[in-house]
C-alpha cells in the first residue's frame, strides 16, 4: 500500500490525543530552541574575545551562563514530557488500534478464520503493532524538530555566508533520493520478515496444538525439521533486511562526510577571501553539525518508520478483511421466542471453493420438535445447522425463525436464543465455574450451580481439588472428554435458549460418557426446538422427525419406524450400522 493511504488510516487514532500531541510538539521545539541557542553563544563570545576583548566582562559571561543554564532546565522539562507522556500516547494509540482489531475479528464470519492462520492473525494483532508506540509518538515529533533546525539553521547559516550555505541545502536532496532506493528495499523487507513470523507462530502453535500426535507418531524429528527450515528462512530474511539497513546506512555516512568535506574546503576558502570570519566558520560548522545530526537521526528514524508502516499496513489488511455477517440496517431484536424455523428455497455454496452444499431446501420445524438430521458426510446436515444463528449466510433463499427473516433481526438477539452443543468442545482456559458461567455472563453462584446439576456435571466437578474454582487447563486438557461435554451443556442449560443444535454431540464418547451426556441432552432439549446431527442412529429413535440428507436435498423424512418402512438410504444407513458399529472414541 501506499504510503500516503497508511497514513490517511492510521491519522484519525491521534484524534483523542490533539492536546498532548500539541503540548508534545511545543516541548519538541522549547528542546530545538535550546539546541540552537549554544552556536550563537559560543559565536558571540568568540568575536568578543578576537575583536573586543575588553566588552566581554565576568557579569556578561556569568549572565550569558545563566541564561544557557536555564535553557538546559527547560530543555530538561520538555525532554521528560516527550520521553514520558509522548510514549504512553504512542502506547495508547497502540492500544486503541489493538482493541479495534479485536473487535473487527469478533465480527468476520467463519469462512475468514477457515481460510487465515491463527499464527498469522495473532501476529497481527500482537507483534505488529509493537512498533506502532514508537512510530505514533517518534512520527511526528522528529518531523517537526527535523523541520524546524532545517528552517532556523538555513536561515543563521545564510546570514554568515549564503553561498556556502546553498551549497549545503543543494546536497541534501541529492542526498535524500540517494537514500530513498534503499530506504523501500528496507520497508520491502521488514513486510517479507513480519509475514514470515505470522507463518513462524504458526508452525509453533501447529505443532505445540498437536503435541500429543507428534509424540504417538514418534515425529519430534519431522516437527523439528520443519521448524528449522522455516527458522532458518526467517534467518536468510532477516539477513537481506540486515544488508540493504547496511548499505541504507553507508550511504548516509558518505554524503555526512562529504558534507563535512564541503564546509573545510569551501568554508576554508571562503575564510582566506575575507568573507567569512573564523568565529563566524566555528559557528558555521556547529550548526552543519546540528543539522548534519537531525538529517542523520531523520535517516535513522527511517527504519522505525518503515517498522511502524509494516505493522499499520497489516493492521489495514485485517481490518479490511470484508465484515459477511453483520446487522443488517433496520435489524430488530428477536423477543418472546418460541422456536419454529422455516426454510425457504434456501441453497448454499461455500464462498471460497463455490461447492454446492444445500440445494433449494424447504422445511418448516414447529416450535419444540425434536428433528435428527442423517446422510452420508459431506450431505450438508452441520451447513443446515450453521445457517441457523447466521455463521453463514444463504446464498439463495430465506430461514424463518418464528417467522421473522433472520437477517433482519440482530445477531445478538438471534444468537442469543440459539444454543449450540458440538462434538468438538471448546473450554476455555481457566476455571469450570468461569467456563459454566461463559454461557450467560453475570449468572449468580447458584444459577452455575443449578446449572451444572440439570447438565449432570455437579457431582463430578465437586470431587475435582478445587470443585467450581478447578483450572480446567487450555482448551480443558484436564478432564475427559464426558466432563468437558457436561460442562458445555451445562454452559448452554445457563444460556436457555428456545432452540438448540447438537452437532454430533456423543460422538467421541465412549459408552459410559454417551450414555450420561445422552441424559443431560435430553433434559436440555426438553421444551426446545432441537436439531440433532446423528452419528449413531440408535440414539434418534424418540426423535419427531428424521430428515435424511443426500445431494444437497432432504430426500426421506418421517420417524424411525416409517423411514425403516420405506427401505431407503436411512434403512441401509441404519442396518449398516447395526452391523458394523463405529467404536466409541474414549
Amino acid at each position: 500500500m501506499r504510503t500516503s493511504t497508511l497514513l490517511k488510516r492510521f491519522l484519525p487514532y491521534y484524534k483523542n490525543y490533539v492536546g498532548i500531541m500539541v503540548m508534545d510538539l511545543f516541548c519538541a521545539a522549547l528542546t530545538t530552541v535550546c539546541e540552537m541557542v549554544l552556536p550563537l553563544i559560543l559565536r558571540y563570545i568568540t568575536n568578543a574575545g578576537m575583536n573586543d576583548l575588553q566588552a566581554l566582562t565576568v557579569r556578561t559571561i556569568l549572565t550569558i551562563g545563566a541564561v544557557y543554564f536555564a535553557l538546559r532546565i527547560i530543555d530538561g522539562l520538555a525532554s521528560y514530557y516527550m520521553a514520558y507522556t509522548g510514549h504512553v500516547m504512542g502506547a495508547s494509540i497502540e492500544t486503541d488500534m489493538r482493541e479495534d482489531a479485536f473487535a473487527h475479528l469478533q465480527k468476520l464470519s467463519d469462512n475468514y478464520f477457515n481460510n487465515t492462520k491463527v499464527g498469522q492473525i495473532m501476529s497481527r494483532i500482537t507483534s505488529d503493532l509493537f512498533d506502532v508506540t514508537e512510530f505514533a509518538h517518534h512520527c511526528p515529533e522528529e518531523f517537526f524538530i527535523a523541520f524546524l533546525k532545517a528552517v532556523v539553521s538555513f536561515v543563521i547559516l545564510a546570514g554568515i555566508n549564503l553561498p556556502l550555505t546553498v551549497i549545503i541545502f543543494v546536497l541534501i536532496p541529492v542526498m535524500a533520493i540517494s537514500c530513498t532506493y534503499f530506504n523501500l528495499k528496507v520497508r520491502k523487507a521488514f513486510k517479507v520478515q513480519r509475514n514470515h513470523i505470522g507463518e513462524l507462530n504458526a508452525r509453533i502453535e501447529d505443532s505445540l496444538l498437536g503435541n500429543k500426535v507428534v509424540r504417538a507418531f514418534a515425529n519430534e524429528e519431522v516437527e523439528l525439521g520443519k521448524f528449522n527450515r522455516d527458522n532458518q528462512e526467517f534467518l536468510q530474511i532477516k539477513r537481506q533486511t540486515y544488508r540493504y539497513m547496511a548499505a541504507f546506512q553507508n550511504t548516509v555516512r558518505m554524503f555526512d562526510g562529504l558534507m563535512y568535506v564541503v564546509v573545510i574546503v569551501a568554508g576554508g576558502l571562503f575564510m582566506l577571501g575575507g568573507k567569512i570570519a573564523p568565529a563566524d566558520l566555528v559557528a558555521y560548522t556547529m550548526y552543519v553539525t546540528t543539522l548534519l545530526a537531525t538529517i542523520r537521526r531523520i535517516i535513522e528514524f527511517a527504519e522505525q518508520f518503515q517498522r511502524g508502516m509494516t505493522g499499520v499496513e497489516r493492521f489495514v489488511e485485517l481490518m479490511d478483511a470484508e465484515v459477511e455477517i453483520f446487522d443488517e440496517e433496520g435489524a430488530v431484536p428477536l423477543e418472546n421466542v418460541e422456536g419454529e424455523i422455516t426454510f425457504r428455497n434456501v441453497s448454499f455454496e461455500y464462498p471460497d471453493d463455490h461447492t454446492p452444499v444445500l440445494d433449494n431446501i424447504d422445511l418448516t420445524i414447529r416450535p419444540g420438535e425434536k428433528v435428527a438430521l442423517v446422510g452420508p458426510s459431506g450431505g450438508g446436515k452441520t451447513t443446515m445447522c450453521n445457517l441457523i444463528p447466521r455463521f453463514y449466510d444463504p446464498t439463495d433463499g430465506e430461514i424463518l425463525l418464528d417467522g421473522q427473516d433472520i437477517r433482519k433481526v440482530t445477531l445478538r438477539s438471534l444468537r442469543g436464543s440459539v444454543g449450540v452443543v458440538q462434538q468438538d468442545v471448546y473450554l476455555f482456559s481457566g476455571t469450570v465455574y468461569e467456563n459454566i458461567a461463559y454461557g450467560r455472563p453475570g449468572a449468580s453462584p447458584e444459577e452455575v450451580t443449578e446449572a451444572a446439576k440439570l447438565a449432570g456435571a455437579h457431582e463430578f466437578i465437586m470431587e475435582l481439588k478445587d470443585g467450581y474454582d478447578t483450572y480446567v487447563g487450555e482448551r480443558g486438557v484436564k478432564l475427559s472428554g464426558g466432563q468437558k461435554q457436561r460442562i458445555s451443556i451445562a454452559r448452554v442449560f445457563l444460556k436457555a435458549p428456545k432452540v438448540l443444535l447438537l452437532d454430533e454431540a456423543t460422538a467421541a464418547l465412549d459408552n459410559e460418557s454417551e450414555h450420561l451426556v445422552s441424559e443431560s441432552l435430553d433434559k436440555l432439549a426438553a421444551g426446545r426446538t432441537t436439531l440433532t446431527i446423528a452419528h449413531r442412529l440408535t440414539t434418534i429413535h424418540g426423535a419427531d422427525r428424521i430428515l435424511v440428507l443426500s445431494g444437497n436435498r432432504i430426500v426421506e423424512e418421517g420417524n424411525h419406524e416409517t423411514l425403516m418402512e420405506k427401505k431407503g438410504i436411512y434403512y441401509q444407513l441404519y442396518t449398516s450400522a447395526s452391523i458394523v458399529e463405529k467404536p466409541a472414541v474414549g
